[in-house]
């Protein structure tokens, strides 16, 4: 099941963004400031909004998107910010059905399309999507630019 996060997701959010930051860049995020600031997206829905995937009754998987206005093509773009999913849990479908999900959702407010951030420069985050089995060409399947009919 995926589902907008609550607050009682909290805590599994900050450490799946810990994790990330960790296995894709080697770096070690102060939990202060993660916890901080994974609550103000959870209180104020006008920063972003987190989706949990869950299994077993845990959060499973993680996504954070955000918009931002496109004055050419009047509407909103959704941004995938991050996508984390636990280490027991790839291979499992969970990228898939986390993009399904949020691609519907995109469409269905309104928004002119999805796309996600890769920063080719991170070496050590592209080492860690090649472990992962995911060469790149994965992220084709994360962008995805509506035409005005919405496909």
């Amino acid at each position: 099941m995926i589902r907008i996060a609550t607050l009682d997701d909290h805590e599994a959010i900050v450490a799946g963004n810990m994790a990330m930051a960790d296995e894709t860049e080697g770096v070690a995020l102060p939990p202060d400031r993660i916890r901080a600031g994974v609550r103000r997206v959870l209180e104020d829905p006008t920063k972003g909004r987190y989706y949990v995937g869950l299994a077993e009754g845990r959060v499973a998987a993680q996504l954070m998107i955000t918009w931002e206005w496109s004055d050419w093509r009047n509407a909103d773009i959704w941004w995938i910010q991050s996508v984390y999913v636990g280490v027991n849990d790839r291979r499992k479908g969970w990228y898939r059905r986390l993009y399904d999900h949020v691609r519907s959702e995109a469409r269905a407010s309104g928004a002119a399309g999805l796309r996600l951030y890769v920063d080719v420069r991170n070496a050590p985050a592209q080492a860690t999507y090649a472990r992962l089995g995911m060469d790149g060409e994965h992220y084709r399947v994360f962008e995805a630019m509506f035409d005005v009919d919405g496909d």
